[in-house]
């Protein structure tokens, strides 16, 4: 597991051409998986601002490691609408607030989202329903 607060700032480099490609700006989430769609890059060449997932051979304390340019560059336009989760408030489908999220869990190997830390408690992954532009949106039942 890792979070998403030691994730940002991480360089993220090539495995096959050791090519620095720019830091972790930001991860995007997909509510429907409960799962990271992409890497969300600064300091990247302008033609990759964000990487799949799926081209993410592996997430450390140190790098982000991607398979190869070809593959941070494949589906650059097929990736989601970045919504930032994190200071994001949390609502449940029923408007209760239930805080901010201060960070999230997840499987660096998968990108299932596991925990959303708030600041009234934590949150199962399994209970993510959305992202908007202005809250989290959770399933109501929150233990």
């Amino acid at each position: 597991m890792m979070m998403f607060t030691q994730v940002q700032g991480l360089p993220v480099i090539t495995a096959d051409e050791a090519e620095p490609l720019g830091r972790v700006e930001s991860l995007t989430i997909d509510a429907h998986t409960s799962g990271i769609a992409c890497l969300r890059l600064s300091g990247a060449p302008r033609h990759v601002t964000a990487i799949a997932w799926h081209a993410v051979d592996a997430v450390g304390r140190d790098a982000v490691i991607v398979r190869s340019r070809a593959a941070a560059d494949s589906g650059q336009d097929s990736l989601p609408v970045h919504r930032e989760a994190l200071g994001r408030r949390v609502l449940t489908e029923h408007g209760a607030a239930h805080g901010t999220v201060r960070d999230i869990a997840f499987d660096n190997t998968t990108g299932r989202i596991h925990t959303l830390y708030t600041a009234l408690g934590d949150i199962s992954g399994d209970r993510l329903l959305g992202i908007g532009s202005y809250a989290v949106v959770v399933r109501a039942g929150i233990s």
